[in-house]
C-alpha cells in the first residue's frame, strides 16, 4: 500500500477554500491513482499530533504540500520532509502569495483556485510520474549530495503481540496462520518490515506462493531491494520447477520472473560480496539448465541426446556456473554444478561426435575444444573437493547434509566404483531423518537419460529407491467446507432446520464422493467444529478415510458454548467425538482481536477465522484448493458468515461447489 500525506493549510485561508481543493481536485486524483491520502486531520489515536506529523512526513512514500500561500505549518512541514526524504515530494499552488525564493526553483503544479477540479488530469500524470521517478526532489539532498536520506524502515517498529504470533506461527509451521498475518498486515505503515519477516518464515517453510507475496509488496515499495529480489529470484525458481511438468508455459513464466529479479540484483554489483555474487551467478546458472532441459525434454526420446548437446543452454549454463565458482571458489555449490555441466558435455561429445563437430569449423578445432573441456574438467575436480574439504575444516566436522551430498555427487562424477558411490549416497540417507533429496534425484535422473556415469548413476539410484521413508510426497489437495449451523430453536425464518438433516448429510456426502474419485488419498478436509455442516462435514470424511484438520477459533469449551452447545448434548458429544480424533488448530484465545488489528476498518474476529481457514487450505496453491458450501445465497446473521468465506474464496480462484440449502428444505 502505497502510503501518502497531504500538507497544506485548512478552511479558508486569504479567500482560497483548501478544503475544497482537496475534495475536488486532491482527492479525485488520488482515486484515479487507487491511492488513498490524508492530512493530520485523519489520525484519531490520541497523543501528540506532532509525533505522528513527523512520523507520517519520515515515513510517506508520497507528500503532496500545498504552497498556495505563507502559511508557517505548511511550509515548517516541507521542510522537514526535505529534510529526511531525498525524493518523491510534490508542491502544488494557486497564486495567491508569491513563491519563497529558496522554492522558487522547484517543479510545481499551478491550480485554479476557483475551478481546482480543472487540473485533475494534469495532477493525476504528475503524481504517477513522481511515483515512478527516483529523481532527487529535496533542494537539501540536491546541494549536499553525500547527505544520505533516512530509512523509513529504521523508524518502524512491529507491533510486539504482531510480532509475536509471527514467532509462534513459525514455530508451530502453521503456514496459513503466518498467510493470514501476511494479508493482515497489508496497510499498516510497518507493512515492509512485516512483510520482510513473514515472506522469510513463509520460505523457509516452503509456502512459496505467501511468500512470494510478501516479497512481491516490498519489491513493488523498493524495486531494487537487494533482500527482495535475492528471495524472488529463488522463489519463482521454485515455483517454476512445481510447474514445468504439467503447465510448461506458466512454469517457464515464473522462470523469466526469476530471471528479471536476477538482472535487478546485478544492477549493483560493486555492493554484493564474492560468495553473494556467486549465488547469484550460480542462480542463472540454473535457470539455463532448466531450460536446457525443457528443450530437450520435450523432444522424442531417440532425438534427446542430440538436442542436448545441440543446444546453446547447455554451454550458457556451464559458463555461468563457471564463472560463480571462479568468483568464490568457496561456493561448491556452483563448483560441482558446472563440474556436472562439463562432464555431460564431454559424455555426449564422446557419444556423438558427429553432432559435436558441427559447432566448429574443422574437425582439429573441435578436437582442441573438447580436450579443453577435459583439462578444465580435471582442474575443477580437483577444486571442487578442495572446496569440500574446507568447508568442512571451516565448520569444523560438523555434519552437514548439503556438504555431504556434494561430496557423493563428486565422486558420482568423478569415481569409477559404482559400490562406492551406492555407498556415499546410501549412508546419507541412513543418517538423515528430515531432508528433501527431490532436487539430488532430479539431478541423478537427468544423468542417467543422457548417458552420463551411467553406471554411478543407477548405483546412486537404486539406494533412494531403497529409502521408502523418502518416497515423493503426492501433492495435498485441500477440501475446504464452509456452511450453516443448525438453526437455534428462536429462529424465525428456517434455514437449517434440524428436520433436514439427513437431507444435508446425503449433499455433502455425494459431492465428497465425486471429490474423491476425482483425487483420491490426496484429499485433505478443512472445517470448523461448528454443530451442522461442519460437523456432518468431518464425520462424512472420517467415515470414508478422508484425513481432516478441524480449525477452531477459540479453546474448546469457548468454542463449545460459542458454536455448538445451543443445539443440544448430542451436538456436544459428536463434536467432543471428533475432536479427540481430528488434528486441530486454534486461532486465539478470546473474540477479541489482537490490539494491532483493533484499528482496522469494517475487521471481526468471525471475518479472520475465516480468511485463516482460507489461508490454511490455500498452502497448495489455488489449483490444489476445493471449496463446498452449504449455503442458501444469502447474508448471514453476522460478519464472517458463509456469504463472506464464498465470496473471499472466489477472489482467490478458488474452485467452489454451492449446495443450495434453500433445495433441501423446500424439496
Amino acid at each position: 500500500m502505497t502510503n501518502i500525506f497531504i500538507v497544506r493549510p485548512f478552511g479558508v485561508k486569504q479567500e482560497v477554500d483548501f478544503n475544497k481543493v482537496d475534495s475536488e481536485l486532491i482527492q479525485p486524483a488520488l482515486t484515479r491513482l487507487g491511492l488513498t491520502g490524508s492530512t493530520t486531520e485523519a489520525i484519531i489515536e490520541q497523543g501528540n499530533i506532532r509525533e505522528d506529523m513527523f512520523g507520517q512526513l519520515l515515513l510517506a512514500d508520497l507528500v503532496i504540500a500545498d504552497v498556495s500561500i505563507h502559511n508557517a505549518n505548511v511550509f515548517y512541514e516541507l521542510g522537514v520532509r526535505h529534510a529526511l526524504r531525498d525524493k518523491k515530494t510534490f508542491l502544488i499552488r494557486c497564486s495567491k502569495d508569491e513563491i519563497p525564493f529558496d522554492l522558487k526553483t522547484d517543479r510545481y503544479l499551478r491550480y485554479n483556485e476557483n475551478d481546482p477540479a480543472a487540473c485533475i488530469e494534469l495532477l493525476v500524470n504528475a503524481l504517477k510520474a513522481t511515483l515512478l521517478s527516483d529523481k532527487k526532489d529535496s533542494p537539501v539532498f540536491y546541494m549536499l549530495p553525500k547527505l544520505e536520506a533516512q530509512d523509513p524502515e529504521r523508524f518502524l517498529a512491529i507491533p510486539s503481540d504482531f510480532g509475536e504470533e509471527v514467532t509462534v506461527a513459525t514455530a508451530a509451521r502453521q503456514i496459513g496462520k503466518l498467510a493470514l498475518l501476511a494479508n493482515e498486515a497489508q496497510g499498516f505503515n510497518w507493512e515492509i518490515p512485516a512483510m520482510r519477516r513473514l515472506g522469510t518464515a513463509l520460505f523457509k517453510v516452503k509456502d512459496f506462493e505467501a511468500s512470494a507475496i510478501c516479497w512481491t509488496n516490498v519489491r513493488d515499495r523498493y524495486p531494487n531491494d537487494q533482500e527482495a529480489n535475492d528471495l524472488l529470484s529463488t522463489i519463482f525458481q521454485r515455483q517454476a520447477d512445481d510447474l514445468l511438468d504439467h503447465d510448461l508455459s506458466t512454469g517457464l513464466e515464473f522462470l523469466s520472473k526469476s530471471e528479471v529479479a536476477i538482472d535487478r540484483l546485478l544492477t549493483n554489483i560493486a555492493s554484493i560480496s564474492s560468495y553473494k555474487l556467486a549465488e547469484i551467478y550460480a542462480l542463472k546458472g540454473r535457470n539455463l539448465k532448466t531450460r536446457w532441459v525443457v528443450t530437450w525434454r520435450k523432444q522424442p526420446e531417440a532425438d534427446r541426446k542430440k538436442f542436448a548437446l545441440q543446444s546453446t543452454f547447455l554451454l550458457d549454463a556451464y559458463f555461468e556456473y563457471n564463472k560463480a565458482f571462479n568468483e568464490d571458489l568457496n561456493h561448491y555449490y556452483s563448483g560441482i554444478n558446472a563440474l556436472g555441466m562439463l562432464a555431460t558435455i564431454i559424455s555426449l561429445a564422446n557419444e556423438m561426435p558427429d553432432v559435436f563437430t558441427l559447432e566448429f569449423n574443422t574437425d582439429e578445432e573441435a578436437a582442441i575444444a573438447l580436450k579443453k573441456y577435459h583439462d578444465r574438467f580435471s582442474e575443477l575436480s580437483i577444486l571442487v573437493n578442495a572446496s569440500i574439504e574446507a568447508r568442512r575444516i571451516r565448520t569444523n566436522f560438523e555434519n552437514d547434509t548439503w556438504l555431504n551430498i556434494t561430496e557423493a555427487d563428486l565422486a558420482c562424477l568423478i569415481n569409477n566404483r559404482p559400490a562406492r558411490v551406492a555407498a556415499l549416497y546410501q549412508k546419507i540417507i541412513q543418517e538423515t531423518n528430515d531432508f528433501n533429496f527431490d532436487s539430488s534425484k532430479r539431478q541423478l535422473a537427468m544423468y542417467g537419460e543422457l548417458g552420463v556415469k551411467s553406471d554411478n548413476v543407477k548405483a546412486a539410484l537404486a539406494e533412494f529407491e531403497k529409502a521408502t521413508q523418502f518416497e515423493v510426497q503426492k501433492q495435498r489437495h485441500y477440501l475446504l467446507f464452509t456452511g450453516h449451523m443448525i438453526d437455534k430453536g428462536d429462529r424465525a425464518t428456517p434455514r437449517f432446520p434440524a428436520g433436514i438433516e439427513q437431507k444435508v448429510r446425503t449433499a455433502i456426502q455425494k459431492e465428497l464422493i465425486i471429490q474423491y474419485n476425482k483425487y483420491g488419498d490426496r484429499l485433505v478436509g478443512i472445517s470448523g467444529g461448528a454443530c451442522g455442516g461442519d460437523i456432518i462435514f468431518h464425520e462424512l470424511c472420517t467415515e470414508m478415510g478422508i484425513k481432516t484438520e478441524m480449525l477452531l477459533l477459540l479453546p474448546r469449551q469457548q468454542y463449545v458454548v460459542e458454536s455448538v452447545q445451543f443445539a443440544g448434548p448430542v451436538w456436544v458429544d459428536r463434536f467432543d467425538e471428533l475432536y479427540t480424533k481430528i488434528p486441530k488448530q486454534v486461532l486465539a484465545q478470546t473474540k477479541e482481536l489482537p490490539k494491532w488489528l483493533q484499528y482496522k476498518k469494517g475487521y471481526t474476529v468471525w471475518e479472520r477465522n475465516n480468511l485463516w481457514m482460507l489461508h490454511s487450505a490455500l498452502v497448495c496453491g489455488g489449483l490444489n484448493l476445493t471449496m463446498i458450501a452449504l449455503w442458501d445465497g444469502k447474508g448471514g446473521d453476522g460478519a464472517g458468515g458463509t456469504e463472506h468465506m464464498v465470496k473471499e474464496a472466489k477472489a482467490r480462484g478458488a474452485k467452489t461447489i454451492v449446495i443450495d440449502i434453500n433445495a433441501l428444505r423446500e424439496g
